[in-house]
């Protein structure tokens, strides 16, 4: 089952003419997610020629304008083709009254449902087969949470070659091994599923945390990601600023991937005070603590395979 994520924009604060704004879909093969839309998100999922359409959900972070104001847009844009499905909008407090003073004030279209749920605590959000999203409070200038899609355990691979020593002819049985029971081989003795099906193994999970002061609180949160979307706003010297600001340094976040044991760590959200080529002394600080770590760049793909 393939897990991918698209970068869709890297950017805090004001959108610049090489990067948009901080935005992140996650496609688990027919689901589509979105964390967070500023203004031209639309930009880049037309140009990764992606199913807008099929969005399920939306994850906002926090109310500020460079989250959410290309939300509106989406919207509308979904009334113009057929959409029997609901569209669900998570989001802190406040969220609730943006959609709906956007719907009125812009006399919006909407030919399909539209679930909004505001968080107030940390909880799953969002359930589906074989996976859920969860959210957890960050700390910064106004609420904003953090979100995690964390898939639930696999059954352990099974051993055919086993199963066939065993007695067990290809069949039925084999899924019934599969499935934990216990069949009757053909000399009649009796085969137990964990004699042909190792431990179980874990799913995966790609965390998204962005506009936050840096707290030992997000390590729990995002412990054993395979793929960290994390804030990395400013560089080292301004540290201060950062805390001023309510924000992270790249090597607070490289902290913050090494501690969870991450597998890999995408900072995200850059002051536009950098260039993209400054962009690599961000990295560098980074790497130094966590060298697994990528500068996300707009429209970039991460693909999320299983662990062996």
């Amino acid at each position: 089952m393939n897990l991918e994520a698209f970068v869709l924009g890297c950017g805090g604060m004001m959108p610049l003419p090489y990067r948009h704004l901080t935005s992140v879909l996650v496609r688990r093969e027919g689901d589509l997610f979105l964390f967070d839309g500023g203004e031209g998100t639309q930009v880049s999922l037309r140009r990764l020629n992606l199913k807008w359409k099929k969005i399920n959900a939306i994850f906002v972070s926090h109310t500020h304008a460079d989250h959410v104001t290309g939300i509106p847009g989406l919207m509308m844009l979904s009334s113009q083709v057929d959409r029997d499905e609901p569209l669900y909008i998570y989001g802190p407090p406040k969220i609730a009254e943006y959609i709906e003073t956007s719907r009125k004030v812009l006399d919006m279209y909407i030919n399909y449902p539209v679930v909004v749920k505001e968080i107030t605590a940390p909880c799953i959000v969002h359930e589906g087969d074989g996976f859920y999203i969860k959210a957890f409070p960050l700390q910064h200038t106004k609420t904003c949470v953090g979100y995690a899609l964390e898939e639930l355990s696999r059954p352990g691979a099974f051993d055919p070659a086993k199963a066939l020593e065993l007695g067990v002819p290809c069949g039925p049985l084999w899924s019934r091994l599969q499935a934990g029971e216990s069949v009757t081989a053909s000399d009649g003795s009796v085969v137990h599923s964990e004699q042909v099906v190792g431990p179980s193994r874990s799913g995966r999970k790609i965390s998204y945390v962005t506009d936050t002061l840096y707290t030992p609180s997000i390590i729990q949160e995002v412990m054993g990601s395979d793929l960290l979307f994390c804030e990395g706003m400013f560089s080292e010297e301004l540290r201060a600023t950062a805390a001023e600001k309510k924000h992270m340094t790249a090597m607070q976040a490289a902290s913050v991937a090494k501690a969870a044991n991450a597998g890999k760590l995408a900072l995200i959200h850059y002051s536009p005070r950098y260039t993209d080529s400054e962009l690599k002394a961000l990295l560098t600080e980074a790497v130094s603590v966590f060298p697994d770590t990528v500068l996300s760049k707009d429209r970039m793909v991460f693909s999320v395979p299983y662990a062996e």
